[in-house]
């Protein structure tokens, strides 16, 4: 298992907007796609049907753009353990040269699907993102 995880988008005609270039709303979407890929590639089945996770906050960095038909690769990073509900992901989108065209963190909160409320994330459900050997700060 993996704290990173990486998926390649391509810039579709719907995803251009009037300036020529992928609209912010599609990077948005773009975070939420690479979230929820890893959390399907890496979730315990149990967990999968028992909590879902909701947007609290997005920080973007937009450092550049692509048009129509550009390739770029989506990276999420988990850096540090969950505190309470909240789990923060990284993310940076790179053209093929390399070059990051947008910084992002994001946090999300874990909720329980049957009750609807959020919960403290535990550490059976955060370890599968977790780097080998773990974080330095316990998850509170």
């Amino acid at each position: 298992m993996s704290n990173s995880f990486s998926l390649q988008f391509t810039a579709l005609p719907e995803h251009i907007d009037v300036n020529g270039h992928v609209n912010n709303t599609v990077w948005v979407r773009w975070m939420e796609d690479l979230s929820g890929a890893h959390w399907d590639a890496q979730a315990r089945e149990e967990d999968k049907d028992q909590f879902v996770w909701l947007v609290l906050r997005h920080e973007i960095d937009y450092r550049g753009n692509v048009a129509e038909g550009a390739e770029v690769t989506g990276l999420t990073e988990i850096r540090e353990g969950p505190r309470g509900p909240r789990f923060n992901r990284h993310y940076s989108f790179t053209d093929s040269d390399g070059k990051e065209l947008v910084r992002a963190k994001t946090t999300w909160a874990m909720i329980e699907k049957a009750s609807g409320k959020l919960l403290r994330v535990p550490s059976e459900v955060a370890a599968p993102f977790m780097p080998e050997g773990g974080w330095d700060t316990p998850t509170r």
